[in-house]
């Protein structure tokens, strides 16, 4: 079951990029000061994840994203040092700030704001953009959350977009977005077993009942569902090709569970663009999740590691 590709382009478009920002303290006193000992800021977003992975993996990603104010140039500046490629989209608003506050124990609490209010024009400045670059063969990576003023069924509109000139989409967000993209069929989803639960409206309390939700999810794109289940690894299935496989994850102890899953998608697209059967799709996707893991939040493996 080979899917070959004629110039393997993968464009990672990510909506609602962030300054990612943590916090480290000792512990966390609830009603009480708490000290922040030391702060780290980086480009993030589950988008930019995707293609900062895809490309240590070896691949080559296009990156595009819409920036703005302050906080936009500041997150420019990270990628120009990481020496990440990107197109930038400018924006009116300025780009958001997650924060994210670890522990000494490694406990994480997570606090992301919604992100800039885009516009009609910004919006038709993205689906331009976006056509200008796709090529038939190509694969479009959609990961992340909306932005306000985006229309819910955004990510369908770039699917279908994707559809007209033979390219492939992948797809990770979730609520509202994630139920819009599964009708326009992209090519492969990526959700956790939350996500998976909430797009089935009821929840998903053993393998047999979140495998059975993945087929039916299946069964609505025609195409491949990938569900990241942390520590018990993942499931992919297409109820097309009679496909159903599992791959656990590897027993490690988690430095950061930030962008496992981004890290996942990566491998994955980077098995797509080589051609690699279904089941190596997994075994890579898996892999690379495990070894997100064993990083700090924003960064990488070590090279031969």
């Amino acid at each position: 079951m080979k899917f070959p590709l004629r110039k393997p382009v993968t464009l990672v478009l990510a909506l609602n990029p962030c300054i990612d920002a943590e916090w480290r303290v000792a512990d966390v006193q609830w009603e009480e000061k708490n000290l922040v000992e030391s702060e780290r800021r980086w480009a993030g977003g589950k988008g930019v994840n995707v293609a900062r992975w895809l490309r240590c993996l070896g691949g080559r990603p296009q990156l595009l994203l819409p920036l703005g104010g302050a906080t936009g140039r500041e997150f420019a500046a990270h990628l120009r040092r990481e020496g990440l490629p990107c197109q930038v989209l400018p924006l009116r608003d300025p780009t958001r700030v997650n924060v994210l506050i670890t522990t000494a124990a490694g406990r994480q609490l997570r606090f992301n704001q919604s992100g800039p209010l885009l516009g009609d024009a910004e919006w038709r400045a993205i689906l331009r953009r976006t056509r200008a670059v796709l090529r038939r063969g190509a694969l479009l990576i959609l990961s992340g959350s909306l932005p306000r003023g985006l229309p819910a069924d955004a990510c369908a509109q770039l699917t279908r977009l994707a559809h007209r000139v033979g390219a492939r989409t992948l797809v990770d967000c979730d609520g509202a977005a994630f139920a819009a993209a599964v009708v326009a069929r992209p090519f492969l989803v990526k959700p956790n077993e939350h996500e998976l639960a909430q797009w089935a409206g009821r929840p998903l309390r053993s393998r047999k009942a979140i495998r059975a939700a993945a087929l039916k999810l299946s069964q609505t794109t025609r195409g491949w569902v990938l569900v990241s289940r942390g520590p018990r690894g993942a499931l992919l299935v297409n109820a097309q090709e009679d496909f159903c496989a599992e791959a656990p994850a590897a027993r490690v102890r988690a430095v950061n569970t930030l962008g496992a899953g981004d890290a996942m998608l990566a491998a994955v697209a980077w098995a797509i663009e080589r051609a690699l059967e279904p089941e190596e799709w997994l075994q890579q996707g898996v892999l690379a999740g495990s070894a997100a893991t064993q990083c700090r939040a924003g960064e990488l493996p070590e090279r031969g590691r």
